[in-house]
């Protein structure tokens, strides 16, 4: 299961993860008051910045003079020299330990004379002077890389020199220049990579073919998305049957071939070392990055339609219920009979005497043999509990320009989960067997909820009236659970996001502790060694199992910075001294960890981008959309045509205070009552795209009832009476008798306009009260008749 920083940069999460910053963080655990710690400083576009501690604890506040002489990414010596009123620390910088060596990526501006670099990146805090001397061949806009030679001191800004120009910012594919240097994502194979690369014969020799299985008379083929160029894996199935009497079995022979990638790329060689360095090819709209050189990932790796391949075959019994009951591992030679897409598949298993079908008739047999088996293992998967949530995924289309020409939603049928769940499948196999065998490995890890965020859901769900419940140590059955009896309700895409929120991220890890989402006590990644860095070094450790041997890690693994400590985790090992094996493996993990992350922030910023220039020749238009998250500082809103995500500041919602429940995710006005909470339908209009920022902002457009029930009474005027016309003379001045009537009524119609906005929001509350002040005026009638009066 996919578990896919200044203030609106990249994305809501993005938004949302910023404001640990300002919420009541605890104290730093390793130093109090006037203690001493060391960090990494992440800036902010407003001048400020907070260092982020290597050891994990609460963010400490650094004010703007305390970031004059520091820069984004520098990393500090603080004192914590005092606390807030909520406990959070502020510190004081003594010492800085390492300036950022990367280039900063920019726009090159002239003003008044002086040439200067504005970052693209705003959590730099200030711009970047050029010497004339420094500018290269660049031109006043275009965007640049720049070298700093001299830092910024309390007292001057910090001086450059352009060392790269990139070109114009309307450039195609600009954004993925800039996003790939922005987030220190590797684009360039070294020279000794280019060369071993190059060397590579250009198909298979007979040596290749040494110890292992001919599979090429197997009908296997590949299943992928039409975009698809790097093939990591072909698929095969057939009915099995074997014994007789109890012994007897019945189901499925499942073959999951997958790319030798640990054929060509050996350890310690250039090829190695520039695919660690990556540890995962990054996706953007109509470009990829790829970890290996292409002449591996789309050619001799790549398992392309018939041609003779390198595979590390999965070999595996599927009983009619959908457990695996035996599974092998052999390297083999494979050759692809065809290469199906997914909608190819899903219009052949919906009509097998289609067209679709007619053209492949020779292996329709094989796919519906696919189908069968997927089935018995999805009925698997359902009884084992895995969490199985319906995510709208969507897919930019960009024209020939490389700007977005549609969003559309991308559709999962049932070619998509055929695929799953036979690769996961053979990740399960691969986990068992290494598991077995005792050998250290990287498995792909996925905790459940933190006892946090459990009682943070626990109280969602009971302010919603929600009477399932989470016990102490919640299971995977219990999310499916909830999230199946919540499917039919007009908050369910609300709660859904609120259950996966509350897990936690997967990673990479040495440590085996179990798969929560999909329900597996082990899980590795064995599918797409093509793409992904742990994947080859899974398939690594099971050569070497078979060959009676153990995989040892190459020590140049351990030459990488150290990855940060997560929230809730116990700190990862400092890779200079990982002494011990087991160590090592998790240096690498977290390696691997972060570098994906990385990636999928440098893609999102790539698709910001491409979001806002698409929304920038819509400035005025109205969408309707849905309100995808509440926070405390406004709405983000998705619209239904455009499938684009921006923000409704609280400031566009009226002209009233309105409190933020975290318990309940919504905004409620506190004189009209009127509530906004995810899954809300509204109508917005773009109002503003900042480019830069990657930030899109939407205006509230209301109805006309709404509207009326926000609208404020002029005082001293009754609901509904227009204002007098002036008849161009001089006004007597009021006496205080009239002046004081003025205000009573005045009074009165704001008390009125109340009652009315309640009673249109709240009828049945309004109705109940209205029959109580009824009964009460009755009861003060009958008593007063009943009590005789008083002679005077």
């Amino acid at each position: 299961m996919n578990q896919s920083s200044e203030p609106f940069q990249e994305n809501r999460d993005y938004i949302i993860k910023n404001l640990k910053h300002t919420t009541n963080a605890p104290a730093a655990e390793g130093a109090g008051l006037l203690g001493e710690i060391e960090g990494t400083l992440q800036g902010h576009r407003d001048g400020h910045g907070f260092l982020i501690p290597d050891d994990g604890s609460a963010d400490i506040y650094l004010p703007a003079q305390e970031t004059q002489a520091v820069m984004h990414g520098d990393r500090l010596r603080v004192r914590i020299v005092r606390m807030d009123k909520r406990g959070r620390p502020e510190g004081r910088v003594l010492e800085i330990l390492e300036r950022k060596k990367r280039p900063i990526i920019g726009r090159l501006l002239l003003e008044s004379g002086v040439w200067l670099v504005a970052p693209e990146d705003r959590r730099m805090g200030q711009d970047i002077l050029i010497p004339k001397n420094g500018i290269a061949n660049a031109t006043a806009g275009q965007v640049v890389a720049v070298e700093l030679t001299e830092p910024p001191s309390l007292y001057s800004k910090p001086v450059g020199r352009v060392v790269e120009v990139l070109g114009e910012i309307d450039d195609p594919g600009m954004e993925i220049e800039i996003a790939v240097r922005k987030y220190d994502v590797p684009h360039r194979f070294s020279p000794e990579t280019l060369a071993q690369s190059a060397k590579l014969p250009e198909r298979l020799r007979a040596a290749d073919l040494k110890h292992r299985i001919d599979l090429r008379d197997v009908a296997l083929v590949t299943i992928d998305g039409e975009d698809a160029r790097d093939f990591d894996d072909a698929v095969y199935c057939e009915p099995f049957k074997q014994g007789r009497g109890k012994k007897a079995f019945e189901g499925w022979r499942l073959l999951v071939a997958i790319a030798d990638v640990s054929h060509y790329v050996k350890p310690g060689e250039p090829l190695d070392a520039d695919a660690y360095e990556r540890a995962t090819s990054v996706y953007f709209p109509r470009r990829v990055i790829p970890m290996l050189p292409e002449k591996l990932s789309n050619g001799l790796c790549s398992l392309n339609p018939y041609e003779d391949r390198l595979s590390m075959v999965c070999d595996m019994l599927v009983s009619t219920d959908g457990e695996v009951t035996a599974y092998q591992f052999y390297p083999a030679v494979i050759c692809s009979h065809a290469r199906f897409t997914y909608t190819e598949v899903a219009a052949i298993l919906g009509n097998t005497h289609g067209p679709e079908a007619a053209k492949r008739r020779e292996l329709v047999p094989h796919l519906l043999h696919l189908h069968e088996v997927y089935r018995a293992l999805l009925a698997e998967r359902n009884r084992r509990g895995a969490v199985d949530f319906e995510t709208t995924e969507t897919q930019i289309v960009c024209d020939d320009n490389g700007r977005i020409e549609k969003i559309v939603p991308r559709v999962r049928n049932e070619a998509h989960r055929l695929i799953e769940e036979a690769m996961l499948a053979a990740n399960v196999c691969s986990a068992d067997f290494i598991l077995g065998s005792k050998h250290p490995s990287l498995y792909r890890v996925h905790e459940g909820p933190t006892p946090e965020k459990r009682q943070t859901l626990q109280a969602y769900l009971r302010s919603l009236g929600i009477g399932m419940g989470l016990s102490e140590d919640p299971s995977p059955r219990e999310f499916q659970q909830l999230a199946e009896a919540t499917k039919d309700r007009a908050d369910a895409q609300q709660i859904h996001q609120m259950l996966l929120r509350s897990m936690q991220q997967a990673i990479y890890t040495g440590t085996n502790s179990g798969h929560f989402g999909l329900a597996y006590p082990a899980y590795t990644h064995f599918t797409s060694p093509i793409r992904r860095y742990p994947d080859l070094l899974v398939h690594r450790v099971i050569k070497a199992l078979l060959g009676n041997k153990r995989y040892t890690l190459d020590a140049s693994k351990m030459n990488v910075p150290q990855a940060p400590k997560r929230p809730g985790r116990a700190a990862p090992p400092n890779p200079a001294e990982a002494r011990n094996e087991g160590e090592r493996w998790e240096v690498v993990g977290a390696h691997c960890s972060a570098n994906e992350r990385r990636a999928d922030e440098a893609s999102r910023d790539v698709e910001a981008w491409l979001k806002c220039r698409y929304m920038r020749d819509r400035l005025g238009e109205v969408f309707a959309g849905t309100v995808s998250a509440v926070t405390s500082f406004g709405l983000f809103v998705q619209l239904d045509e455009l499938y684009v995500e921006g923000l409704v500041h609280i400031t566009e919602l009226g002209g009233e205070y309105f409190r933020f429940d975290e318990v309940r995710q919504e905004l409620r006005g506190e004189r009209t009552g009127i509530r906004y909470v995810t899954g809300a339908r509204v109508q917005v209009q773009v109002s503003r795209v900042d480019l830069d920022g990657r930030r899109i902002d939407f205006r509230l457009v209301r109805d006309d009832e709404e509207a009326r029930l926000l609208a404020r009474t002029p005082a001293g005027r009754s609901p509904g009476k227009a204002a007098p016309k002036s008849a161009g003379r001089k006004r007597t001045p009021k006496t205080a008798v009239e002046t004081l009537e003025d205000v009573r009524q005045a009074d009165r119609d704001v008390k009125k306009s109340r009652k009315a906005v309640v009673a249109s929001l709240h009828p049945v509350k309004a109705a109940q009260q209205a029959a109580k002040r009824a009964a009460t005026k009755a009861a003060k009638k009958t008593a007063a008749k009943s009590t005789p009066r008083k002679r005077r």
